[in-house]
């Protein structure tokens, strides 16, 4: 079965970086746009940035551009996130999936918490 598991989170200061990873398992990962969402409590999840299976990133949430970066590795079936210049709005909890503009998507991981603060 599909597996998504996100992992590196934590706390980080106001301007710090951070990079989350995840591991996918059980579906053709090299032949999907991957996305990466967060939420926070009380939202529903929102779609951050996606990449095409060659590497090509598609349109990103404008709260992010030019501060969080995607990429992926379709040999590990790996897709992760380079969050710099991190704010306190930036908390959340962090998902990843297929892209949803593009296909259904698979059962959630449990996610992984980023806590922007001081």
């Amino acid at each position: 079965q599909v597996q998504l598991v996100e992992s590196g989170g934590g706390l980080v200061q106001p301007g710090g970086s951070l990079k989350i990873s995840c591991a996918t398992s059980g579906f053709p990962f090299s032949r999907y746009d991957m996305s990466w969402y967060r939420q926070t409590p009380g939202n529903e999840r929102e779609l951050i940035t996606s990449i095409s299976p060659s590497g090509s990133i598609l349109p990103t949430l404008d709260s992010v551009k030019g501060r969080f970066t995607i990429s992926r590795d379709n040999a590990k079936n790996m897709v992760y996130l380079q969050m710099n210049n991190l704010k306190p709005r930036d908390t959340a909890i962090y998902y990843c999936n297929v892209d949803e503009t593009s296909y259904g998507v698979f059962d959630w991981g449990q996610g992984t918490q980023v806590t922007v603060s001081s």
